[in-house]
């Protein structure tokens, strides 16, 4: 951590966080970033939410990042910003910086193919392998237990944590980052059906990825059928997440853990798909979609549409199905008494040519 204060800490943030006022004393030491519930004396917190600002009142921190149309006075200096996220993110880099990686260097205990070439400056721990024809770029760390296939290309700055596994002919840009566990170009599900048996298909394509793309934990990149899966610069993905055989998925795209995208599947730029949705192969999601938690995207979707529910919906009319469902039981109970109601008319209403309780031929 980088000790600093409320004023230099200020001053980090006039471009990135619009900052539009600082409230309370300049030289407050600051030295950490924390939660609301847990920030301490010497610590800056932070308030986005409203609902949290009981919270922020009570909170024990020595600073506060706040939004500019913030109203409330609280007991400890303030700074207040166009946008608290994006100061609360520089305020983070700039007092904890980044994870800082081992320099071993290339250990005597990693298994490395004389015909790979390793770039200036790399980490390669022991317990690695690295196959033939293999390209790495300068200044990338890998830790132990990943396994990098023949003729896989990796850029500069890379990070492949522990256990990743990247199948042959698969190309990383620079700066990717890879957590533990991940598998890249592995087989798509590709089977034909013959004579009541399923024929394995050659998954003979590969998986590139593009520039200062992350990846979390335990996923898997089906490579291609033939060509490429795709997953372009900027997009970050979380943990648990499946990306089908051919799948292309544009720039800067967030993709939200347990989510699930079949082959072939088109994902525009911008794109943002919440935790635990599913998107079926085959289908043209545009830029600028938003597709909610848990939704199942069945049909492409129009850019700049926001989406949710199963079969995913427009937000508005997914919002109203679910209102809908919520009073279902009340609507059961209605339509029952309208029933009751309308047996009890019909027992009113007289047989053809009689009257209501008169008897026939009466």
């Amino acid at each position: 951590m980088a000790p600093t204060t409320l004023g230099a800490l200020a001053r980090q943030l006039q471009s990135p966080g619009r900052l539009s006022a600082i409230r309370g004393a300049e030289q407050t030491p600051v030295h950490g970033v924390n939660t609301l519930e847990d920030a301490v004396e010497g610590e800056i917190s932070f308030l986005t939410n409203p609902k949290y600002r009981q919270l922020a009142l009570d909170c024990r921190a020595s600073a506060l990042i706040i939004a500019r149309n913030e109203d409330l006075r609280f007991k400890v200096p303030v700074l207040k910003c166009e946008d608290p996220y994006a100061a609360l993110t520089v305020a983070t880099i700039h007092i904890h910086g980044y994870r800082r990686h081992p320099q071993w260097g290339t250990s005597d205990g990693a298994t490395i193919s004389p015909s790979a070439k390793i770039g200036p400056g790399a980490s390669i721990a022991a317990g690695v392998s690295v196959e033939e024809n293999v390209v790495i770029g300068k200044n990338v760390v890998i830790y132990p237990g990943t396994y990098v296939a023949r003729d896989v290309t990796i850029g500069d700055d890379v990070v492949l944590y522990p256990n990743v596994i990247i199948y042959e002919a698969c190309a990383l840009g620079n700066r990717v980052t890879i957590h533990a566990g991940t598998v890249i170009g592995e087989d798509g599900l590709g089977y034909a059906p013959l004579n009541g048996k399923w024929l394995k298909i050659p998954q003979v394509g590969c998986v590139l990825i593009g520039d200062d793309v992350e990846i979390g934990s335990n996923c898997t990149i089906d490579r291609a059928t033939m060509g490429t899966t795709r997953i372009a610069s900027g997009t970050k993905l979380s943990n648990l997440i499946a990306i089908g055989h051919g799948t292309k998925i544009g720039e800067d795209c967030m993709v939200v853990a347990q989510v699930g995208i079949a082959g072939s599947a088109v994902i525009g730029k911008h794109v943002t798909i919440a935790g635990q949705a599913g998107v079926v192969g085959h289908i043209h999601i545009g830029d600028h979609v938003q597709i909610g938690a848990q939704a199942g995207v069945t049909e492409s979707i129009a850019a700049g549409t926001k989406v949710l529910g199963s079969p995913a919906a427009p937000i508005n009319d997914a919002k109203r199905q679910f209102v809908l469902i919520q009073r279902l039981p009340e609507m059961k109970e209605r339509l029952k008494a309208l029933e009751n109601e309308v047996q009890a008319l019909r027992r009113l209403i007289p047989e053809e040519g009689g009257s209501p309780g008169s008897e026939p031929g009466g």
